[in-house]
Order: C-alpha cells, then structure tokens, then sequence
C-alpha cells in the first residue's frame, strides 16, 4: 500500500510540471513549517516551495511517506494525543496548518508554536458560512458551534464540521492576531484527489455515451485545483499577507454547462450531454454533490454556494490552470490507479443506475 500511494503522490507531482516549471526563486527565502504535507494539497505545497528556494519542514505521523525533489526536515508527532514535543524549541517563518478540524489543535500548536512563527496560515473551508443563499464575501456570518465546550471535541462529527472549522479559524486568530492568515477553500480538485468529487466527470466523460446531467447547464460551479490552491498559499507566504480570503475558482464565474464543456475539451471526448431537471432529480432521490459531483441547485437554500466572493484572493494574486488542464490532468492519474479502484469511482452515479435514470427520463411525459 505505501508503495502505491507513493507512486500516486508522484505521478500527481508529474502532473503538476506545468506550476513547477513556471516558478521562479522567491524574493527571500523563508523556512516553511507545514502541518501535514503528505495528504491533498500538502505535496503540491512542499514542491512548489522546494522549486522557489524555501526550506520545508513537515510535521506528521510518519504513515504516508512520500519521496520529495529536495530535502525535506520531516518531524514526527501526533497532533490529535497531544504529542508536539518535536515542534519545541524551533523557529520558522511560517507555519501552514492543513489538517485541523478540531479546534483543540489549533490552540495546542499555538502552546507550542507562539512566538516562534512569524505568520500561522490556517487552512479551512467555505462550509464556515451559515448560510448559502444567497452570493457573500468574507463578512458573511459563519455558522455557530452549539454544543457546550468545541475544545473538549476530540473526534470529528462530520455534521459540526463547519461550526467547528470556525471555532478554529477564531482560535486561530485569538492565538496569532495580525499575523494570522485565513484562506477558506471551495472544493478541491484534481490530480490526486481520492474522493472523486471532481474526478467522476471527466471519467464518465472519457467513457462517452448518453451522459446524465443535472439541471440546465445554467447553475453555477465553483472549485479550485489544489496545486493552484497549494502555490498561491506559498506565494501569500512570500508576502506575509495577512487576513481572510475565500479560495476558490476558476476566476471568472462558470455554470455546469461550461464546466463539462472544459472537460470534454480537456479530456477530448465528446459525449451526447443529457440535462435532467432538478425536480425529476429530486422525484428520483438522486442528491446533488454526492451523485451529481460539484453541482447543487443556483436556487433556493443552495442559490449563493457557488456564487461566493473571491475578489480578495484574485487580487492577492490567485490564478487557475485552465478547467481543461485540470480535467485531462484528473484523468491522467485516475488511470494510473489499481483496476480496483478505478472500477469503485466514490461518488457519482454507477452506470446502471444512470442508465435507469436516463430511461425514466426519456418516459417521462414533458411539460
């Protein structure tokens, strides 16, 4: 197994050249603390900060060993026991925090990290908001954790993970002040991504065929490929800024229609692209972002999701590889996996069940 997820991690870094071969030496060198580094986005962080110049260090566990282009200084701990002790005594310019969901580890690296770091960037998410109806910036309000004490939360409870994102992002700012950086992603994609949350359209694309989509085309999308996420973290690193940004893409806004015409233009394929309405969805119990990835109504409840604000990221210097670029690149290193897990794509629709649909689909009386 660790041999196939180090064959994976370096045919994602493979992919990435088109990043790699763009950067330049940076300004000055900084010593770069990452928390993490072996999971998503970590890897495209460490490579891309190797190739302008900055010394890395990666904290973890030690269970996903990946082989880095230069050297990396790889510290062992376990944030979720309490064990930072090889974190001591150190001093870096930053430190780049990616896995926390947990407040308590936030606060226990800041114990640890406070006065040693010059800027702590803490990686979260737009699921911070509370509500999704309508399009918002930063200020919009986030949702509020309920239960009684977020620091005693131990274990994650994927229906608090929004709530307790933003008690960490608080502490975050509590422990750091002026020199915290907030960057809250959309959805995250491309090469490398195990949850096939992007991955399943190009796929099914490729495959050809009637393809099933939802709605009209008309409904906004929004997502980020994580080595654009990964390269602009070092670069807001570079220069120190500071403050809370959504990060998310591509730069101008895009519908699903436009998003699967990327694809096919990106994967070379050309399918006859079937739209199905939301209501026949619904009637159908087919669910938007598990069985339909990315999407989600640009209506109701879900009207401003894909529609939130990225002015301050794009004039913090976030740029986006090409939709089409990500999509061939998505591929590319799905069928590099194991016939197994190629033949068990996470989410999206199974080709029987979307067979099944289409044909209810074509039965259904039209209004």
């Amino acid at each position: 197994m660790a041999g196939t997820r180090r064959n994976v991690l370096e045919g994602a870094a493979a992919m990435a050249s088109v990043g790699l071969l763009a950067a330049k030496a940076a300004p000055k060198p900084l010593r770069i603390l990452i928390l993490g580094g072996t999971g998503f986005t970590g890897p495209h962080q460490v490579r891309y900060a190797l190739s302008r110049g900055h010394q890395v260090t990666v904290f973890n566990r030690g269970k996903q060993k990946v082989e880095w282009p230069g050297h990396v200084e790889e510290l062992l701990g376990d944030r979720s026991t309490g064990d930072l002790k090889s974190l001591e005594g150190r001093d870096w310019d930053v430190c780049i925090d990616n896995p926390t969901t947990l407040p308590f580890w936030v606060r226990d690296a800041a114990h640890v990290l406070k006065g040693h770091v010059k800027q702590y960037v803490f990686i979260s998410t737009i699921s911070v908001y509370k509500d999704n109806d309508k399009p918002a910036d930063e200020t919009a309000a986030l949702t509020p954790y309920a239960g009684k004490d977020p620091f005693a939360e131990k274990t994650l409870n994927l229906e608090l993970y929004g709530a307790l994102k933003s008690v960490s992002e608080q502490e975050t700012q509590a422990q750091f002040g002026a020199d915290a950086t907030i960057i809250r992603p959309g959805l995250i994609v491309g090469p490398g991504d195990q949850t096939d949350r992007f991955t399943y359209w190009p796929v099914r694309i490729a495959r050809g065929g009637d393809v099933l989509a939802p709605g009209d085309g008309s409904d906004p999308v929004q997502f980020i490929d994580a080595r654009d996420l990964a390269e602009w973290t070092i670069r807001m690193c570079e220069t120190h800024r500071t403050g809370v940004y959504n990060a998310t893409g591509p730069a101008k806004p895009m519908t699903m229609r436009g998003m699967l015409d990327a694809i096919e233009r990106g994967v070379k394929s050309h399918p006859n692209i079937v739209w199905v309405s939301s209501k026949f969805l619904d009637d159908h119990k087919v669910e938007a972002w598990s069985d339909m990835p990315v999407w989600v109504p640009g209506s109701g409840d879900s009207a401003g999701f894909a529609k939130r604000s990225i002015a301050r990221a794009l004039n913090a210097g976030l740029t986006f590889r090409p939709t089409e670029l990500t999509a061939a690149d998505t591929l590319a290193w799905f069928r590099t996996l194991p016939a197994d897990r190629q033949a068990k794509i996470k989410t999206g629709l199974a080709p029987d069940r979307e067979a099944e649909l289409l044909k209810a689909w074509r039965e259904a009386p039209k209004a």
